[in-house]
C-alpha cells in the first residue's frame, strides 16, 4: 500500500523515482480507508533530506499510511526554507489534540549540549509526556531516544573522549522484542556517536551500545522500556 503525503513534498518525486508507492493527497480523499497514522517530529537541520529518508522506510508498509510532518513552535530552522515549513509541516500546538497510531522524535546535532540548555527542550518535553496519552507507540532515534531516556528515566548521557565509530557487535537481550524478534542474535551494527549512556563507555573505540540501536527507545507505557540504555535490549 501506499504512503500518503503531500502532492507538493520534495520528497514525493524522490519516492515515485525510487519505485516507492506514493499517494496523492487529491486520490486518498476518494478512498475509504482508515490509514495508519504517523507524526513526525522532524528536529534535523536538513529536514528535506531527514522526511525523504524516513517516508522511504515507511512507504515500504504494506499497510496505507498518512504521513503528518511536525515541527517545534519554539526554534526557527537555519537550513530550511520558511517557505517548505508553511507548506508542509504543522506546529505540535496545532496538533496536539489529535491522535496518532505512531509518532517518531529524530534525532538532533545537540548531543554535546546538556538537555536542559537545548532552546526548545521545555516544549519538547511537553511533546514526550504528550505520546503517553495520544500516541499508541512512539519511537526515538538517535539524539531523540537518549532525551527520552533522560526525560522518562533520568538517565544521563556521558560525553565521549573522542568521537567513536565502526562497525560493533550487539548482543540481542530482548529476543521477544517487536523490534528484534527478527533480526540476529548478534548483530554487527555501524555506529557513529560523541557521547553515550554508560560511565564505562567513555573511552573509544567501544561504546556501551551502537547509537544505531539506542533509535529503539519507547516511552513507558507502550513497547519495552528504556531502562537499558534505552537500546530495545541490546548490548554490546
Amino acid at each position: 500500500m501506499p504512503i500518503r503525503i503531500p502532492d507538493t513534498l520534495p520528497a514525493a518525486e524522490t519516492l515515485t523515482r525510487e519505485g516507492v508507492a506514493v499517494m496523492r493527497e487529491t486520490d486518498a480523499v476518494r478512498q475509504d480507508i482508515r490509514p495508519l497514522q504517523i507524526g513526525l517530529l522532524n528536529l534535523m537541520p536538513n529536514k528535506i533530506r531527514t522526511e525523504t529518508q524516513l517516508a522511504r522506510l515507511i512507504g515500504a508498509s504494506p499497510l496505507q499510511v498518512e504521513l503528518t510532518l511536525v515541527r517545534v513552535g519554539g526554534h526557527q530552522p537555519k537550513n530550511t526554507s520558511a517557505e517548505h515549513l508553511i507548506s508542509f509541516y504543522q506546529t505540535w500546538e496545532e496538533i496536539r489534540e489529535r491522535k496518532f497510531d505512531g509518532f517518531i522524535v529524530t534525532g538532533a546535532p545537540v548531543e554535546q549540549m546538556p538537555f536542559e540548555d537545548v532552546t526548545y527542550w521545555d516544549e519538547l518535553a511537553q511533546i514526550f509526556d504528550w505520546t503517553r496519552t495520544n500516541v499508541h507507540s512512539p519511537f526515538y532515534i538517535c539524539w531523540g531516544a537518549m532525551a527520552a531516556a533522560w526525560h522518562f528515566h533520568r538517565l544521563p548521557k556521558y560525553q565521549l573522549d573522542q568521537k567513536a565509530f565502526g562497525v560493533f557487535r550487539q548482543r540481542n537481550l530482548s529476543p521477544a522484542s517487536p523490534f528484534l524478534s527478527a533480526g540476529s542474535a548478534s548483530p554487527a551494527v555501524a555506529s557513529g556517536t560523541t557521547t553515550c549512556t554508560s560511565r564505562t563507555a567513555r573511552a573509544p573505540p567501544r561504546p556501551s551500545c551502537s547509537s544505531s540501536w539506542r533509535s529503539l527507545s519507547q516511552s513507558p507505557g507502550h513497547w519495552p522500556s528504556t531502562a537499558r540504555r534505552a537500546s530495545g535490549g541490546l548490548e554490546c
